[in-house]
């Protein structure tokens, strides 16, 4: 049973279209709907996902938010521990997911 949506963590997660090959600037869009089911359906019912193509270069690859409100990555490490979760385990979880994705998506 999962958390009410104004209660879960957001993470928005930006990919480049670089690590979808030469064409990824085609792929990028399709590309984030695909893994955004599937990180929905790997990841626990206290998170949210958004993943979103990241054209603009000076923004993270990861955001953190609350019902609409920022939070730094302090207070999402916070949040984690919660669930018995370490921030960086679980950012080096979803990166080693990415290439997976990829390959899914591209039929590897």
């Amino acid at each position: 049973m999962g958390l009410a949506d104004d209660k879960k963590l957001s993470i928005v997660f930006r990919i480049e279209s670089g690590c979808l090959g030469p064409e990824g600037n085609s792929h990028v869009d399709q590309f984030c709907s695909y893994a955004q089911s599937r990180f929905e359906s790997l990841f626990p019912a206290y998170l949210n996902w958004v993943v979103v193509p990241r054209h603009d270069k000076t923004l993270p690859e990861m955001d953190f938010a609350i019902n609409g409100r920022q939070l730094g990555r302090e207070h999402a490490k916070r949040y984690l521990a919660h669930f018995d979760q370490e921030i960086d385990q679980f950012e080096m979880n979803v990166f080693d997911e990415l290439p997976e994705m990829i390959d899914q998506y591209f039929g590897r």
